[in-house]
C-alpha cells in the first residue's frame, strides 16, 4: 500500500469531479482529467500551496475544518467523507476488525437461515462464517476465506459473478474503507499486495481510490446447480465485534430466484446427509 494515503485519496477524489460538476469554469484544452490542484484549493477556501503539499504528503495533519471544506469542494458523500477524517487521524483508529471468532449466538442465529444465505466478514473481507445455504452458495469456488481473493484470483470468480466488474469495483471500494481505521495493519498490507500481484485488475480499481461501506445491493449471479440467482444482499453490523458484518442475501418472495435457492438448499441438505451417513460407523454388537 501507499505511504501516502490521504494524498492518493484526494488526487483520486479530485480526478472524479468534473469542472461543470464543480461548477468550475474552464478555458481552452484540460490536461487534466477532473479538477486542477489550484481549482480544489479555490473550492475549498485554501492556499493552492497547501493543497499541493497535502497531496503530495509534506502536510500531513489539516483541521477538521480544512477536512470539512474539502469535503464539500469534491462532494463527498458520508462513507468518503468519513474515510477522509480516518486517513487524517482525525478519529481514533479502530482496531478490531480482525479474525476474531464470530459469537456462538450469533452461529446459532444464522444457522436458523434455512432459505437464506448468510455469512459474517470482517473488514479485510475475510469470510469468519457462513451458515449451510452460504456454503453452498460458495461452492464452486476453490476456498472461500476471503472475498477479495474470490473476486479476483479464484477461477470461478468471473462466472459465479455475472456482474463482475460491478462486484469487483464494490468489493474494492468496501477493502478501502478497512484503510482508514487501521492504516498499519499487517494484514491488510499483506493482502493489498498480494492480489496487487495476482491481478491487474485489482490495481487498477485500487488506484482508482473509491470506498463505499456495505448496506445493501443487488447481486446477478450463476450457479453451477441451480442456475441464474437475481438475489439483495443486506449488512448489518455486529455491535458486540465491532468490524464486523453479517451479510444476507435474500430472493424475491416466489420468483425463479426464490425457488433456485430453495433447491439449493435442498441438494446442500442432501449432501450434507449423505456426508453424516457416511461418516457413521455403526456399533459392535459382538
Amino acid at each position: 500500500m501507499s505511504s501516502n494515503e490521504l494524498g492518493d485519496f484526494l488526487r483520486s477524489r479530485r480526478a472524479q469531479v468534473s469542472p461543470e460538476e464543480a461548477g468550475v469554469r474552464t478555458y481552452g484544452v484540460r490536461k487534466v482529467a477532473g479538477l486542477r490542484r489550484e481549482e480544489v484549493a479555490f473550492l475549498a477556501g485554501l492556499s493552492a500551496d497547501y493543497y499541493t503539499r497535502l497531496e503530495q504528503g509534506r502536510e500531513r495533519n489539516p483541521s477538521a475544518q480544512v477536512l470539512d471544506a474539502l469535503s464539500r469542494a469534491l462532494g463527498l458523500d458520508a462513507d468518503q467523507e468519513m474515510h477522509l477524517y480516518r486517513l487524517a487521524r482525525l478519529v481514533p483508529a479502530s482496531r478490531g476488525g480482525g479474525r476474531e471468532p464470530v459469537s456462538p449466538m450469533l452461529l446459532q442465529l444464522m444457522d436458523t437461515y434455512a432459505s437464506t444465505p448468510a455469512f459474517v466478514l470482517n473488514r479485510t473481507l475475510d469470510i469468519l462464517a457462513t451458515n449451510r445455504l452460504a456454503e453452498a452458495l460458495f461452492s464452486s469456488f476453490t476456498d472461500t476465506d476471503n472475498l477479495v481473493r474470490m473476486v479476483f484470483t479464484d477461477p470461478a470468480g468471473p462466472e459465479f459473478f455475472t456482474e463482475w466488474h460491478r462486484a469487483a469495483q464494490s468489493t474494492v471500494a468496501s477493502l478501502r474503507l478497512a484503510v482508514g481505521h487501521d492504516p498499519d495493519d499487517a494484514r491488510l498490507t499483506r493482502l493489498v499486495d498480494e492480489v496487487s500481484a495476482a491481478s491487474p485488475a485489482f490495481r487498477r480499481y485500487w488506484e482508482q481510490g473509491h470506498v463505499r461501506g456495505k448496506t445493501a445491493e443487488a447481486k446477478e449471479l450463476l450457479h453451477p446447480d441451480v442456475g441464474a440467482l437475481s438475489l439483495i444482499f443486506q449488512a448489518f453490523d455486529v455491535r458486540d465485534k465491532p468490524g464486523q458484518q453479517l451479510v444476507i442475501y435474500q430472493a424475491e418472495p416466489g420468483s425463479p430466484s426464490d425457488h433456485a435457492l430453495k433447491l439449493l438448499g435442498s441438494l446442500s441438505a442432501t449432501k450434507y446427509r449423505d456426508r453424516e451417513d457416511a461418516d457413521f460407523t455403526f456399533p459392535d454388537r459382538s
